[in-house]
């Protein structure tokens, strides 16, 4: 089961989550969301997950900043990985990917009905809920009668309390999640990491330690 922990602006939290044996850390830089994190935040989260786990994926995360200087950010400050979250087109994923090779998609199935793992380009695709960051819990139902293919990641509403049924339910390749380990919007906590990749973990039908 692979698990991404995103939203990250300390370094504390990052160290955790490698430390945690979390595959991916994410860092969002968006100036409308709680979660946004500087250049400077961006730097010291990458160091510390690391320092701890040299092959943890980095993963910069962007809703609405242009897709060549999203690419451009992601090479510059050393990310492993580009997420792409939201109207993003297939020229934009094909754009980025000329500048950074791996890069993400996150899409709603509420917006994207036909929503298939690859259609755009990307390595990996999140289905997210239809209000991304908000930490609301979506109909996983509407994943049943979905195609999504391999390489895809679970997202959206997800918690220690809730991540072990859903994963039973909707049988991902892995999970992302975010407000689900905050205190408040924004406000990560250590325990509520350890947590998450702990009932993450136990949950997995594969146990395998990948995506599929």
């Amino acid at each position: 089961m692979y698990v991404k922990i995103c939203g990250l602006r300390e370094a504390v939290h990052a160290a955790r989550a490698a430390s945690e044996q979390a595959d991916a850390v994410g860092v969002v830089m968006s100036p409308r969301s709680p979660r946004h994190a500087s250049e400077a935040e961006a730097l010291a989260v990458i160091a510390a997950a690391k320092g701890v786990k040299p092959d943890i994926d980095t993963v910069l995360v962007v809703r609405e900043m242009p897709a060549v200087e999203a690419a451009q950010t992601a090479v510059r400050l050393g990310f492993d990985v580009l997420q792409l979250h939201g109207a993003y087109t297939r020229e934009d994923f094909a754009v980025a990917s000329a500048i950074h090779p791996r890069v993400w998609r996150a899409a709603s199935l509420a917006d994207h009905p036909g929503l298939r793992a690859g259609d755009s380009g990307e390595e990996r695709l999140l289905v997210d809920g239809a209000a991304a960051g908000s930490g609301e819990p979506w109909d996983l139902g509407l994943i049943a009668g979905a195609k999504l293919g391999q390489h895809w990641l679970l997202a959206g509403g997800l918690s220690p309390t809730n991540v072990a049924e859903a994963i039973a339910t909707a049988r991902p390749g892995g999970v992302d999640v975010s407000s689900g380990v905050e205190t408040t919007p924004g406000e990560k906590s250590v325990e509520l990491i350890s947590r998450f990749i702990e009932a993450a973990r136990g949950a997995d039908p594969h146990r395998t330690g990948s995506s599929r």
